[in-house]
């Protein structure tokens, strides 16, 4: 029987799966995803303030559509022999889908590195929760005024003193000029204090000390910069240098990074249009895992694949008390903010929780590779926030 095997539980991945299936019909073809973690974790949403409701079980997505879950971690992928290496057991493949994510890169060289936290992975988030539940009146820095880093903030000044620190001289540099106002307003209404051309350079017990030498209070550190694509990338390639900055590896319009492979999600870094390439978020991962999943089932089954087409770029960002930003294409016009922006964060957090249990509701999820929510006016459409009224 031939064999797609998907490596990654997150967006990518399960979506990889479900993809894969779809193409498969009633063909005769084993689809197996290798992951170390029973649970989807829905990353985007691991800033608020209970984490553990942010995920789903696995075996509710891949067991209704007949995909097996081996709980593994790969280690060796063997391209010539057409093998991965996972929890040192061999599993052959005859086609490979690489989803396994990204990571938080930590700081080299931080004195009281071991003391930061972070919110990138749902262990991380529970160790941040369970550090500050009942303590209200805390002191956070959070290190990265991107967009994980000001999610971060602005959900923790609910209940603390948070002070932002970045070597970037704006704050949500890159978001670009067009929604920083926006993000400004919320952080001043918010009290949130910005460091700016500034890093955190020592963690000690209850305090970090600033770049210029400033010690400030700190009962948590919190940093949210440098995510990079997981390192099995590096075993597609030759040379690490054909890796793009992020780590990720280069992919045809049908997801292909080699014969026999695809990649999706944060690992792949697939054209967008000719000056971008996707970005490291869920909005991205999810079709990239949908049409790569389906064309390596495709490619063994003889069936036309589906080339890989973005659907227009948008950035939803979440600003706690303050509300949220919902912009429209790579110049991010500002199209929604406040109590609009938020309401269009939650709809989008309810759009990515996928569907459980019911084949016929997965597949069908998956066969519809882009969003497609009212609020996500056309390129002819000016007036978004009347659009996001609208579905209100």
């Amino acid at each position: 029987m031939n064999h797609v095997v998907i490596i990654g539980g997150g967006f990518a991945g399960v979506w990889s799966a479900a993809g894969a299936a779809l193409a498969r019909g009633d063909a005769d073809l084993r689809i197996t995803l290798v992951a170390p973690n029973d649970r989807l974790v829905l990353r985007p949403r691991l800033y608020e303030p209970e984490p553990d409701r942010a995920t789903v079980a696995l075996d509710r997505i891949l067991g209704p559509i007949g995909v097996e879950h081996v709980r593994a971690t790969v280690s060796t992928i063997d391209t010539e022999r057409r093998v991965i290496v996972a929890d040192g057991t061999e599993i052959g493949y005859d086609r490979l889908v690489l989803a396994s994510g990204s990571r938080l890169a930590p700081p080299a060289g931080l004195p009281g590195a071991e003391r930061l936290f972070d919110i990138d992975t749902l262990a991380g988030a529970r160790r941040l929760t369970d550090h500050l539940r009942g303590r209200d009146g805390y002191a956070a820095v959070v290190v990265g005024a991107g967009f994980v880093g000001l999610e971060a903030a602005t959900e923790l000044a609910a209940r603390g003193r948070v002070l932002l620190v970045d070597t970037a001289e704006t704050v949500g540099e890159p978001l670009g000029p067009g929604p920083r106002a926006a993000i400004e307003a919320a952080l001043d209404e918010l009290g949130v204090e910005r460091r700016l051309g500034t890093t955190v350079t020592e963690v000690g017990d209850g305090y970090a000390v600033l770049s210029g030498g400033e010690r400030v209070d700190a009962d948590a550190v919190v940093w949210s910069t440098g995510i990079r694509a997981q390192e099995l990338t590096r075993q597609l390639v030759h040379d690490p240098g054909d890796l793009d900055h992020l780590g990720r590896v280069p992919v045809d319009e049908w997801l292909r990074a080699l014969p026999g492979v695809f990649a999706a999600g944060d690992t792949a870094a697939a054209p967008y249009d000719a000056e971008h390439t996707v970005m490291q978020a869920c909005q991205h991962a999810t079709p990239l895992g949908k049409v790569a999943g389906y064309n390596a089932a495709a490619d063994l089954l003889g069936i036309p694949p589906r080339p890989f087409t973005p659907a227009p770029y948008v950035t939803c960002l979440y600003l706690g008390g303050a509300g949220g930003v919902f912009t429209r294409g790579w110049d991010r016009t500002v199209m929604a903010t406040g109590a609009d922006g938020a309401f269009v964060k939650e709809q989008i957090n309810g759009y990515i929780h996928p569907p459980v249990d019911d084949a016929r509701e997965i597949l069908a999820a998956a066969d519809r590779v882009y969003i497609d929510l009212p609020f996500f006016p056309r390129e002819d459409e000016p007036e978004a926030p009347a659009a996001v009224r609208s579905a209100r």
